[in-house]
Protein backbone atom coordinates (compact mmCIF):
# COMPACT_ATOMS: atom_id res chain seq x y z
CA UNK A 1 0.00 0.00 0.00
CA UNK A 2 2.92 2.76 0.93
CA UNK A 3 4.45 1.67 -2.11
CA UNK A 4 1.42 2.66 -4.21
CA UNK A 5 1.10 6.33 -2.43
CA UNK A 6 4.67 6.37 -2.94
CA UNK A 7 4.62 5.93 -7.21
CA UNK A 8 0.72 7.79 -7.38
CA UNK A 9 2.75 10.73 -5.00
CA UNK A 10 5.83 11.04 -7.34
CA UNK A 11 3.49 10.64 -10.67
CA UNK A 12 1.26 13.66 -9.31
CA UNK A 13 4.08 15.60 -8.45
CA UNK A 14 5.31 15.47 -12.24
CA UNK A 15 2.67 16.21 -13.49
CA UNK A 16 2.03 19.58 -11.51
CA UNK A 17 6.08 20.48 -12.47
CA UNK A 18 5.21 19.77 -16.04
CA UNK A 19 2.46 21.77 -16.02
CA UNK A 20 4.39 25.23 -14.08
CA UNK A 21 7.03 24.79 -17.04
CA UNK A 22 4.49 24.91 -19.43
CA UNK A 23 2.53 28.10 -17.46
CA UNK A 24 5.64 29.68 -17.09
CA UNK A 25 7.47 29.57 -20.97
CA UNK A 26 3.41 30.83 -21.91
CA UNK A 27 3.89 33.93 -19.21
CA UNK A 28 7.22 34.85 -21.16
CA UNK A 29 6.47 34.61 -24.55
CA UNK A 30 3.29 36.78 -23.75
CA UNK A 31 5.17 39.85 -22.25
CA UNK A 32 7.52 39.70 -25.20
CA UNK A 33 4.98 40.22 -27.23
CA UNK A 34 3.30 43.45 -25.96
CA UNK A 35 4.58 46.86 -25.17
CA UNK A 36 3.98 49.41 -21.93
CA UNK A 37 1.59 52.05 -23.40
CA UNK A 38 1.55 55.74 -21.58
CA UNK A 39 -1.55 57.95 -21.53
CA UNK A 40 -4.24 55.59 -22.28
CA UNK A 41 -4.83 54.75 -18.65
CA UNK A 42 -8.90 55.08 -17.44
CA UNK A 43 -8.34 56.16 -13.49
CA UNK A 44 -8.10 53.31 -11.80
CA UNK A 45 -6.77 50.78 -14.60
CA UNK A 46 -3.07 50.91 -14.68
CA UNK A 47 -0.93 47.71 -14.94
CA UNK A 48 1.57 48.51 -12.59
CA UNK A 49 3.52 51.50 -10.51
CA UNK A 50 3.55 55.07 -11.57
CA UNK A 51 4.43 58.23 -10.28
CA UNK A 52 3.10 58.47 -6.57
CA UNK A 53 2.13 55.07 -6.02
CA UNK A 54 3.42 51.24 -6.44
CA UNK A 55 0.77 49.20 -7.03
CA UNK A 56 -1.77 48.33 -10.35
CA UNK A 57 -5.16 49.78 -10.10
CA UNK A 58 -3.71 53.11 -8.18
CA UNK A 59 -3.80 55.60 -11.26
CA UNK A 60 -5.79 58.79 -10.08
CA UNK A 61 -6.67 60.49 -13.23
CA UNK A 62 -7.72 59.31 -17.36
CA UNK A 63 -5.45 59.52 -19.90
CA UNK A 64 -2.04 60.40 -17.15
CA UNK A 65 0.69 60.57 -19.76
CA UNK A 66 3.03 59.12 -16.71
CA UNK A 67 0.39 55.76 -16.36
CA UNK A 68 0.93 52.66 -18.35
CA UNK A 69 -1.14 49.45 -19.85
CA UNK A 70 0.34 47.14 -21.81
CA UNK A 71 -0.77 46.61 -25.03
CA UNK A 72 0.04 44.13 -27.88
CA UNK A 73 3.18 45.37 -29.76
CA UNK A 74 2.72 47.99 -32.35
CA UNK A 75 -0.81 48.94 -31.14
CA UNK A 76 0.22 51.68 -28.88
CA UNK A 77 1.50 54.60 -31.37
CA UNK A 78 -1.53 54.29 -33.29
CA UNK A 79 -4.31 55.13 -30.10
CA UNK A 80 -4.77 58.12 -29.56
CA UNK A 81 -2.77 60.10 -26.55
CA UNK A 82 -0.67 56.67 -27.25
CA UNK A 83 3.01 57.08 -26.45
CA UNK A 84 5.72 53.78 -25.45
CA UNK A 85 7.53 56.14 -23.19
CA UNK A 86 6.47 58.28 -19.95
CA UNK A 87 6.11 62.30 -20.25
CA UNK A 88 8.27 62.56 -17.49
CA UNK A 89 10.84 60.44 -19.60
CA UNK A 90 10.18 62.48 -22.73
CA UNK A 91 10.55 65.60 -21.17
CA UNK A 92 13.69 65.50 -19.58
Amino acid sequence: MSTKKTVLSAAVSSLLALGALSVGSQVGAQEAETERCYGIVKAGKNDCAGPGHTCQGQASTDADPNEYVNVPAGTCERLVNGSTTPASESAG
